[in-house]
């Protein structure tokens, strides 16, 4: 708070007392603009929404929070000496955004009593974990313009080439060129069919013999390894699933209001 706004706390706070005002009325200001007191209230609930945007409660937070709504009363009383929200652009922003406000406790005070229980959390993993059973492929790869460019790299690689120095070379695949085509572990469905296909019959070690052609150019592929799909335990994902769920919940139940709305 500035040396200005202490003052006007000492001199409001003289006033209040020479009026015989209860000390436990003023407590529950922050401040008094012209005469229109700012609740401690509205300090409480911006400095919890900036909690909850990741900044830490503190003296220092507190203090610009009252700074920052005195100068938004003095801004707002201004505005009303103008007619600011009368003018209907303005009326209609200021709906929506007690709309807004209003939308966003509803949502909140759902979530909190319609959270996901540990039983429908177990249960959503165990859905989870049966459609990503399989088998990951790691894999490199060279992608180049024509076919014939990708023939001759199968021919540098058959007489002693380096794959991994090809691919910095030639590849025009940036995101694994520089790391010598390396495209991590993977499971064939995350390719176009004609790469996957083409993948899954080579094995450990093995370079296509033959360019594969697909929508992006022309390949050339090696296969390093094959493993299990890992899957996270349970608790490393209980958090992301709980979000996951409140989200799905949070828009079937906005579906079913919006079916029993009456909408003409």
């Amino acid at each position: 708070m500035s040396f200005k706004n202490v003052r006007l706390w000492i001199s409001t706070a003289a006033v209040v007392i020479a009026a015989g005002a209860a000390t436990s009325a003023f407590a529950q200001n922050i401040a008094v603009v012209n005469g229109t007191p700012i609740p401690k209230a509205r300090v409480d609930a911006l400095v919890a929404e900036l909690v909850r945007q990741g900044q830490t409660d503190s003296p220092q937070l507190q203090a610009a929070v009252r700074e920052e709504l005195v100068n938004r009363e003095i801004m707002m009383q201004e505005a009303e000496k103008r007619g600011v929200p009368n003018d209907p652009s303005v009326k209609a922003q200021m709906a929506l955004a007690s709309q807004s406000v209003a939308i966003r406790a509803l949502i909140q005070d759902y979530i909190k009593n319609n959270a996901p229980t540990d039983a429908e959390l177990r249960a959503k993993y165990d859905e989870a974990v049966k459609q990503v059973q399989g088998k990951e492929y790691h894999l490199h790869h060279i992608l180049v313009d024509n076919e014939q460019q990708a023939k001759d790299i199968i021919a540098k690689l058959k007489a002693g080439g380096n794959f991994d120095d090809l691919a910095k070379q030639y590849s025009k695949d940036t995101g694994s060129a520089a790391h010598g085509g390396d495209l991590d572990w993977a499971n064939l469905q995350s390719y176009v069919p004609e790469f996957g296909d083409a993948a899954q019959k080579l094995q450990k070690g093995q370079i296509t013999d033959t360019p594969v052609h697909s929508q992006f150019g022309w390949h050339v592929i090696r296969l390093d390894d094959i493993r299990d799909v890992k899957v996270p335990p349970f608790e490393d994902v209980k958090a992301q699933l709980a979000q996951q769920m409140q989200q799905e919940k949070v828009q079937a139940w906005e579906q079913s209001l919006h079916t029993k709305a009456k909408i003409q």
